[in-house]
């Protein structure tokens, strides 16, 4: 009797270590089943998140591309209004000399109309001398100044020489005649002095 329920007993035992390692080997198999379910979840969380994350970045694209276009076409607009002023300021860039030269013209006209009326043209001739001189005072207010040439040492830089010629009064290499004023804007030869040249 005793050996039968020590037989017993040790049944009891061993299918209570069978039923604990069932439970074990269970226990295991829902704790990894959690753990996949955990990860998972994790992976859709992450795959939203990264979804969220694609969003985002699309909008500050989308919102930065359409900051470049609306710059591209701001700076080109910007171009052409540069363009079309220095356009506009090169063809207008005289109209204050002009301004300036029309009451000469003004003066002139007057004085041929005088001259034909009057048939006196020592006052056509004055007239026209006075008038040359607010011209010339008018031109060298804007920057202009005449060359000096006559008996002056030949300089390439601001004479041209259309011929020597033999000249006992003047020093060798310098000028003898003038043909032509040259003239000088802002210190810049506009137009060189033409002029004979002693050997």
């Amino acid at each position: 009797m005793k050996g039968r329920k020590e037989e017993s007993d040790a049944i009891k035992v061993d299918l209570s270590d069978k039923a604990k390692r069932r439970g074990k080997v269970k226990a295991r198999a829902a704790a990894k089943a959690e753990e996949k379910n955990a990860d998972a979840r994790s992976g859709e969380e992450a795959a939203h998140n990264a979804g969220e994350e694609k969003k985002d970045w699309e909008t500050l694209y989308h919102e930065t591309y359409e900051k470049y276009l609306r710059l591209h076409a701001e700076f080109d607009n910007f171009k052409k209004r540069m363009t079309k002023d220095k356009a506009e300021a090169i063809r207008f860039a005289n109209q204050g000399l002009i301004e300036e030269i029309l009451p000469f013209v003004d003066n002139l006209e007057r004085s041929l109309q005088h001259a034909d009326e009057s048939g006196n043209f020592n006052a056509l001739k004055d007239g026209i001398l006075m008038t040359l001189k607010q011209l010339l005072k008018a031109l060298e207010k804007a920057g202009l100044e005449p060359i000096k040439a006559e008996g002056e040492p030949f300089n390439p830089e601001v004479h041209e020489a259309i011929m020597q010629v033999e000249a006992d009064e003047v020093a060798s290499n310098h000028v003898v005649e003038e043909f032509q004023k040259g003239y000088k804007l802002h210190g810049r030869v506009i137009r060189p002095a033409t002029v004979t040249v002693s050997k």
